[in-house]
């Protein structure tokens, strides 16, 4: 399958071409047939390299990077009954997230669910992945419920857990905090809209598209990670929490409103009350 911005059309010229390869487990990839198959496709054949099946982990589970034609292409494996559980769990509204390098965030199980929808099937013999797309549309409320649930308390806990180490001024663990408060923000608006989040890259670029988002989020990250840039935790912390960010500067300091509050549809202020739902309280989704 095709995956990735290639396949949801928002690609450009820099990006990448993802190609998910997924086996029925009675029949697995043979990475040496597969080795031989792709070696006179590649731009350096002598750098072909392929791991083993679960050779990335039990939830990338393995590949390859290759440069084909001068494009970067990254083959990726899919056991079909893993996903097939993963989808029946998603859709029960039962999801996990998990340690994964490459995923700073984590690699949550519905990622699965969500490239199975929004990918573009290449070649699909038995039918088995056409018959797993229909099972992810239209999107779960249970999902989007259980998702939410998961990620929304953990935005003001890492706030909070932040704050304890301001006076310490231990600005890794702060960052760490800060990137994960983020990252679950996101997840919310992605669950709240009824959309699959597929990589935390380039999320808070999409959510500003989305019917129910908050305005500028892109911007108001940026001055965020500007203030922490500038060892100005407080105003980090207080942007996250709904407040103001005075961003400060080596030659003296700005004031930035970029608090990052307000699940918001677009031109209208959800639920009729301003400023929307601050961060740290319940959100509300979309009418179903």
């Amino acid at each position: 399958m095709l995956g990735g911005s290639r396949a949801r059309g928002t690609a450009d010229s820099s990006s990448d071409y993802d190609l998910g390869l997924y086996y029925e487990p009675g029949v697995p990839v043979d990475v040496e047939e597969l080795r031989a198959a792709i070696t006179p496709l590649v731009d350096d054949p002598s750098s072909v390299a392929l791991t083993g099946l679960g050779g990335w982990g039990p939830w990338i589970n393995g590949g390859g990077w290759l440069s084909v034609a001068g494009c970067k292409v990254d083959l990726l494996y899919r056991d079909l009954r893993q996903v097939r559980a993963v989808i029946a769990q998603c859709r029960a509204g039962e999801v996990s997230m998990n340690y994964q390098p490459g995923h700073p965030h984590g690699f949550c199980s519905a990622i699965w669910m969500g490239e199975v929808a929004l990918s573009a099937p290449l070649l699909d013999p038995t039918g088995a992945v056409a018959d797993l797309k229909r099972q992810t549309w239209p999107f779960p409320a249970a999902l989007r419920d259980a998702l939410m649930a998961r990620f929304h308390w953990e935005v003001l806990f890492s706030v909070e857990n932040a704050e304890t180490a301001v006076a310490r001024r231990e600005q890794t663990h702060i960052a760490g905090c800060i990137y994960r408060a983020l990252c679950c923000i996101a997840q919310v608006l992605f669950a709240a809209n009824m959309r699959y989040l597929i990589n935390e890259k380039g999320a808070l670029t999409e959510v500003e598209t989305f019917p129910f988002t908050i305005p500028g989020a892109v911007q108001r990250a940026s001055d965020i990670w500007s203030a922490v840039g500038c060892e100005d935790f407080n105003s980090a912390l207080r942007a996250l929490r709904g407040g103001g960010c005075r961003r400060g500067h080596r030659g003296g300091t700005k004031s930035s409103a970029v608090g990052t509050v307000g699940i918001r549809r677009r031109s209208q202020v959800l639920g009729g009350r301003r400023g929307a739902q601050a961060i740290g309280r319940p959100a509300r989704g979309p009418r179903q």
